[in-house]
């Protein structure tokens, strides 16, 4: 009863937290001048990202480089079709007012360079190194992006939402921003380690423990705030924050985590989750590129194709 009850409370911190910092996000671009996609590229990105790093790094530590490849890759997919699948099922992600194209494009090459590096068969701290190369080159293009908005005195068209606030003090903004980014990785924690508690006294071994509870209890600090982001009506959040989340998984994360113990790549990676992954983020094509908005229907289809993998997963 207890493991369920401690389940619960950290599914209600990770939706308290999501909330705070989807509000930290948009009030912060709006102090700043900053557009909100390029905040949730950056720091509603990497808070999101907090549980996977701590996992990763705890995964090679302990010498299960399998639950730390799988813990990202299978993040990563959950990540697109269940973090934009099951908002959409709520309300309509208004993904067609949002421009998010170059940053796509970056998800899609560091995909590319983190399957091809994977190819190599282990993850070293040299491939490490290049990952977190491109992961610098991406984030000084968003600080170029966002010094030139500024300069050019461009505004964000932001939706009326609660507490959006040009003038909201920085302190504030900064109380919604910590507990945000203390909250999700803490909630997190409490339901993942409760949860693979509560499954494996139901005999769920460790290995589907890790491809699928895993995976997916480090992607609800994403989903926390995608829902957040989507009643908000902020869809440059919830797309930012994904598109961003993936970035920081593949660069960072796994970057990150080469520095603590090699991860060497098992073949069934290479055979099948990679390229799903890798086919999760091709869906996301036509919201990006034809202004396609993620309605109740796109929701169904993401969020059955999710259930379709982790059925192969299991048989």
């Amino acid at each position: 009863m207890t493991l369920w009850l401690l389940s619960i409370l950290g599914l209600v911190i990770l939706l308290l937290a999501g909330d705070a910092l989807v509000r930290g996000a948009v009030n912060l671009s709006l102090r700043l001048g900053v557009p909100a996609l390029i905040v949730s590229l950056t720091i509603v990105a990497f808070g999101t990202s907090a549980p996977e790093l701590l996992i990763a790094i705890s995964a090679v530590r302990d010498n299960a480089p399998g639950i730390a490849l799988g813990n990202v890759v299978g993040s990563n997919t959950a990540n697109i079709l269940l973090v934009l699948g099951i908002p959409a099922l709520i309300t309509t992600l208004h993904t067609s007012e949002c421009d998010s194209r170059k940053n796509y494009v970056l998800m899609i090459l560091a995909s590319v360079l983190f399957i091809g590096l994977a190819f190599l068969g282990t993850f070293t701290i040299g491939t490490g190194l290049i990952l977190l190369a491109m992961l610098g080159v991406v984030l000084m293009d968003m600080m170029r992006d966002a010094r030139a908005h500024r300069v050019n005195g461009a505004s964000d068209e932001l939706e009326e939402i609660d507490e959006a606030d040009p003038d909201m003090p920085y302190w504030r903004v900064g109380l919604y921003l910590v507990l945000g980014l203390v909250g999700l990785p803490l909630g997190a924690h409490l339901l993942v380690t409760n949860a693979s508690l509560i499954a494996q006294a139901y005999g769920v071994s460790d290995t589907v423990i890790g491809l699928t509870l895993v995976a997916v209890g480090t992607s609800l600090p994403e989903l926390a705030t995608t829902v957040m982001a989507a009643l908000r009506r902020q869809a440059d959040v919830a797309l930012g924050n994904v598109i961003g989340s993936n970035m920081f998984n593949l660069l960072g994360i796994v970057g990150i985590a080469t520095f603590f113990g090699d991860i060497k790549v098992a073949p069934e990676f290479l055979n099948f989750d990679l390229w799903v992954m890798l086919g999760a983020s091709l869906l996301m094509f036509p919201f990006v590129f034809f202004k396609v908005n993620i309605t109740r229907l796109w929701g169904i289809v993401l969020t059955a194709l999710y259930a379709v993998y982790v059925f192969a997963i299991l048989n």
